[in-house]
């Protein structure tokens, strides 16, 4: 009799373990992250607002990145470094239209606030909306500078100053190769 219940023991526990183990692997994946979200302000290409949205953020290997952008592209948006002065191709551009992240096309600078600082970089008054960019204090190359950075991608655009015309008084001086320019 013991050996007919300790069988019986075993099977029922090695049944309830097999049953834990199928339910264990076919449950819901609950344990994964779900992706971070942001909440940007849209745009159309003219500049004109559309609205606020929750999206969520792009995030992407270096290897994808490196994959998609032009090497200088890359370089200062992912790993920021900055373009020559006076070299950028959207330093000279004064059409209508929105300038945008080149890593995720979010809206960043209007061309309606774009003016010429002198320094060899597009630079803006403001960004086209505070909720579109992040500003974190960058300490590199022995200065005290604020860094500014697309807020959906976290790709590098530039740095922001406090020399800039009215009505802010701040200049966004910003990589052209960060920015994709969308005419309207």
């Amino acid at each position: 009799m013991p050996n007919t219940e300790s069988r019986r023991s075993f099977l029922l526990a090695s049944g309830a373990a097999l049953a834990g183990l199928v339910a264990w692997r076919w449950r819901p994946a609950v344990h994964m992250a779900l992706p971070k979200t942001v909440t940007i302000v849209e745009f159309t290409d003219a500049g004109d607002r559309k609205g606020v949205v929750t999206v969520p953020t792009v995030q992407k290997t270096d290897a994808e990145w490196k994959a998609i952008l032009p090497t200088l592209s890359y370089e200062v948006t992912r790993h920021a470094d900055t373009e020559v002065p006076f070299t950028g191709a959207l330093l000279k551009v004064h059409d209508k239209g929105v300038f945008r992240c080149i890593c995720c096309d979010t809206a960043a600078f209007s061309s309606a606030t774009k003016f010429d600082s002198g320094t060899g970089w597009p630079s803006f008054w403001t960004p086209i909306a505070k909720e579109n960019i992040s500003e974190t204090r960058d300490l590199s190359y022995g200065m005290d500078r604020t860094a500014v950075a697309c807020k959906r991608c976290d790709a590098h655009l530039g740095h922001v100053f406090d020399d800039g015309p009215q009505p802010t008084g701040l200049r966004y001086c910003i990589n052209s190769v960060a920015l994709r320019f969308a005419k309207a």
